[in-house]
């Protein structure tokens, strides 16, 4: 499955014995446990480490030192991500104060310029002012603000409680989770920890109601509002509607202008606005998923990993945007710093319960630690014989049928999208061939040889694309087969 596939290819680049270690986007499916293993393997990596990461508290652990990429140039920072912060807000500050000090220089030499050219007696200081002006090596203003503006405004209409399980059970032919029981009112701000597959998004599936709850009552308040964020919504979207589209599909009678000022707040500005999604990479998807939410107030959010394709800025903004929240918040992320920064209680989602777990992210760490020493002593021991009645064998039958059912579209599109990757990786393996000869590099074939380039670049965007489709199905397919297991 695809996240186990991301794992095995990670263990492959550690394991293999290295002076030079690269790294893209190392955490982006896996959850937070494995993300905390993975981190302290880099820790006492002995080679050199090349990180690409979205992950603050993951850049701060492993890193010594950040090259931040901007404007075309690298700047090398020392210390980890929360350093180079640091770092970076006092070159800017100096750089504002540098920029400030010259335009009132520049602005005193056009004055004298302007005041004395004509006079014979000052021409030779003007001219001397003149060439001081062409010498001088402009400082450009610090840049510091977010292009991103949004905001979660919660519905005028709330009620207390919002959302209730009383005694539930949860999962699909056979429970995951039993006993569950959750209340939620505005205000609340809760973390989702636990394995993956333990039924985070099973639970949240059930109170969004998408995933009926077993037995046991669900409540719903008067007013209650959901905000729902899960990564397959992302293929949901229409690949062939602009953001502007879905907006007014949802309110047909708010106008061109306000609709295009409130996805500016999200970055999607001009034409950007009008573009078709299927354009878009997932980052940009993700953007819009959350528009699409935060148009809607809701009273109640509920995000399964948000910050999946999100960089380091739109994190960030998404941060400040839930601590003002002033809704229940129910969040699942790997992103440490996005958690503690916007929930103020953890539920444990493990062994089949969910229960408050009394303490922070370095608490749970702990936890997790004590859990695989736990693992790693227990010896497996034979089950016990026992007859199994004809009745008993018809029910497991059909209920591994029932399940079949249910996972079969799902692995239906990940047969699709492994065909395609298939198709598309052959046409770019004949393009390498074809321009792996040296004659059409001559003069010759300069046209050729551009259009080959250009059909290269088009198919190599079209495989990430599909290689990136693929991996969140076969991670949701993952996510179903463990919480669906008889």
């Amino acid at each position: 499955s695809g996240g186990w596939r991301i794992r095995l290819n990670l263990a492959q680049a550690l394991m293999s014995y290295s002076d030079i270690l690269l790294l893209d986007e190392p955490t982006n499916h896996l959850d937070l446990d494995a993300t905390i293993w993975l981190e302290q393997w880099l820790r006492n990596y002995q080679g050199t480490l090349l990180l690409i990461s979205h992950d603050r508290d993951f850049l701060d652990a492993v890193s010594t030192h950040i090259v931040h990429m901007y404007h075309q140039k690298t700047e090398l920072y020392k210390g980890g991500y929360s350093d180079f912060e640091l770092r970076r807000a006092e070159r800017l500050a100096q750089q504002q104060s540098q920029f400030e000090k010259q335009q009132v220089r520049i602005a005193e030499i056009e004055s004298f310029v302007n005041r004395f050219k004509a006079k014979a007696t000052k021409a030779k200081q003007a001219q001397s002012r003149v060439k001081e002006l062409e010498r001088m090596e402009l400082i450009a203003p610090a840049h510091v603000d977010s292009p991103f503006t949004f905001s979660f405004q919660s519905s005028d209409k709330i009620s207390f409680p919002l959302l209730s399980l009383d005694d539930c059970a949860l999962g699909y032919q056979q429970p995951v989770l039993n006993n569950v029981k959750l209340t939620l009112s505005p205000g609340d701000r809760i973390g989702l920890l636990g394995p993956n597959g333990a039924g985070k998004s099973t639970l949240i599936k059930t109170l969004t109601q998408d995933l009926p709850q077993i037995n046991g009552l669900y409540k719903a308040g008067e007013h209650l509002k959901i905000g729902y964020f899960a990564q397959h919504q992302l293929e949901a979207l229409d690949l062939e509607a602009s953001p502007s589209l879905h907006i007014q599909r949802i309110s047909p009678k708010a106008s061109d202008q306000e609709i295009r000022n409130y996805l500016g707040s999200f970055d999607f500005n001009g034409d950007r606005a009008l573009e078709p999604v299927k354009l878009f990479s997932g980052g940009e998807k993700a953007r819009v998923a959350l528009a699409l939410i935060a148009w809607q107030r809701p009273n109640l959010l509920l995000l399964d990993e948000p910050t999946n394709h999100l960089d380091l800025e739109v994190r960030h903004a998404l941060t400040l945007a839930l601590q003002s929240f002033e809704g229940a918040l129910i969040l699942v992320s790997h992103d440490r710093h996005l958690l503690r920064n916007t929930v103020d209680q953890f539920m444990l989602v493990a062994n089949g319960s969910v229960t408050p777990f009394d303490g922070d992210m370095d608490d749970y760490q702990q936890w997790l630690a004590t859990q695989r020493r736990t693992q790693n002593q227990t010896i497996d021991t034979p089950r016990e014989n026992r007859s199994v009645s004809a009745a008993e064998k018809k029910e497991q039958k059909r209920l591994e049928a029932e399940r079949r059912k249910a996972l079969r579209p799902l692995r239906n599109a990940v047969d699709k999208l492994e065909t395609e990757l298939d198709k598309t990786t052959a046409k770019l393996q004949q393009l390498e061939s074809q321009l792996a000869d040296n004659s059409l590099y001559e003069e010759v074939n300069k046209e050729n040889l551009k259009k080959l380039l250009q059909q290269q670049g088009e198919l190599q965007q079209k495989s990430e694309k599909i290689e990136a489709d693929w991996l969140d199905k076969l991670e949701e397919l993952e996510q179903l087969e463990s919480e669906t297991t008889i």
